[in-house]
């Protein structure tokens, strides 16, 4: 195989789809994930080799963090072998994690420190607009950095925003994620009450579906994951739980009261003491009035 031009850091449920669909687009592409079992399922793709992340370093690749947000791409900075201390000249990274606006900041001035590009680039369309390459990327940082890398990111996103310095995409992406998911509970919290009244909930998310109350969450969660029983929404709560915990404290932080995201961040911790961390998102639905309920 050829000197690969990409690494993806991640390989789960977003990770995978985002490997694959630049191996099909024709660019070399070298992956690492903490899970043999992750990285063997995607080396068998001939376009695609294992490497570690600083082995991409040494490469000068484009490398995109795909993981859970900023302490693992910490961890794989550090040590002999690790991104930091080998890094090439001219290497990139993009972090597509949800993270903490200022410790982007301060992991990307680590980074710049040893000459590496570093933007962020939230993204939003789940596993399913990663599977298909038709993800939206939030992006931050050096915008001259940004547009060279741009022909490589549409073979895995159908819309890019740029926003602005360091830390903008993933504050973007943060302030999505807060009406993202109060408006998946408001909708969970409607179903219910339809179902209380004697109302079918596929009914009411037809209704709304063609009317003023329809989201994302009456389009695609609902009928995929929820009306159809599948319960696969392919996203942990603990996923959400971890999302709601950075929105409340950033908004905080710039002296506002987010009353709605501290009311969505409540239900969620409730859902996490009942155990459910690991759980599909979709199963909120199922156990809604007992979380409610929860002191």
């Amino acid at each position: 195989m050829t000197q690969p031009e990409i690494g993806i850091i991640g390989l789960g449920n977003m990770g995978r789809g985002i490997a694959t669909n630049f191996a099909k687009a024709g660019h070399a592409t070298a992956v690492w994930d903490i899970s043999e079992e992750a990285r063997a399922n995607l080396a068998e793709n001939a376009n695609i080799q294992v490497a570690a992340p600083g082995e991409m370093a040494a490469a000068g690749v484009m490398m995109i963090y795909v993981v859970p947000a900023t302490p693992e791409i910490e961890a794989s900075f550090e040590g002999d072998d690790g991104v930091l201390a080998r890094a090439a000249p001219g290497t990139i990274i993009f972090d597509l994690t949800t993270s903490y606006p200022e410790d982007t900041k301060k992991i990307a001035a680590h980074a710049a420190e040893f000459n590496i590009a570093y933007l962020d680039a939230a993204m939003s369309g789940g596993a399913t607009g990663a599977d298909a390459g038709t993800l939206t990327l939030m992006i931050g940082g050096d915008k001259s950095v940004f547009e060279a890398c741009r022909p490589k990111l549409e073979a895995i996103a159908d819309n890019l925003f740029f926003l602005g310095g360091i830390g903008s995409g993933h504050t973007m992406k943060l302030i999505h994620n807060m009406v993202t998911h109060a408006l998946f509970l408001t909708t969970c919290e409607a179903g219910r009450m339809a179902e209380r009244a004697g109302l079918k909930l596929s009914d009411m998310i037809d209704v709304f579906n063609v009317s003023n109350a329809r989201s994302y969450a009456s389009e695609a969660r609902f009928p995929r994951h929820i009306l159809s029983e599948k319960w696969d929404a392919r996203s942990r709560v603990y996923n959400l739980n971890k999302d709601l915990g950075m929105v409340v404290r950033m908004a905080e932080n710039m002296g506002m009261d987010p009353r709605y995201a501290k009311e969505t961040s409540g239900f969620l911790n409730k859902a996490i003491d009942r155990g459910m961390a690991e759980d599909d998102y979709s199963l909120l639905y199922k156990v809604f009035d007992d979380i409610r309920e929860d002191g």
